[in-house]
């Protein structure tokens, strides 16, 4: 199911996780490599903010943006966040998102917890 900016802003903040949550050791406020991705049981597939209707998304960051930082703006049609899986955590709904990043030597799975303030 594709998702929308909407859809984010209505995840809970990554604050109101309970500290005993077992996704409170996920600390990801920028992009985190994670090794291998995350998935059942800790996390629930809530859809994806890639559009099934693009062939290949656009690789342009939200204007003035430096997307790995930890304040940088969640922007579903820009780079990466365009090319990523939304999650939450099975037991708080704390929200998620994965990133695969593909290099020529290397793959680097990565994810950032979503901060509704930070969706634009």
């Amino acid at each position: 199911m594709l998702l929308t900016a909407d859809d984010l802003r209505a995840l809970p903040l990554p604050a109101l996780s309970p500290a005993d949550c077992a996704c409170a050791r996920l600390q990801c406020a920028g992009w985190e490599s994670i090794g291998l991705p995350l998935g059942e049981p800790l996390l629930k597939h809530l859809g994806t903010l890639r559009d099934p209707a693009i062939e290949d998304p656009t690789v342009e960051e939200w204007p003035g943006s430096r997307f790995w930082a930890a304040d940088a703006p969640i922007s579903p049609r820009h780079f990466p966040c365009n090319r990523c899986e939304v999650w939450a955590c099975a037991a708080c709904g704390r929200g998620f998102l994965q990133y695969t990043e593909y290099g020529g030597y290397y793959v680097d799975h990565r994810m950032r917890q979503v901060d509704p303030a930070l969706v634009v």
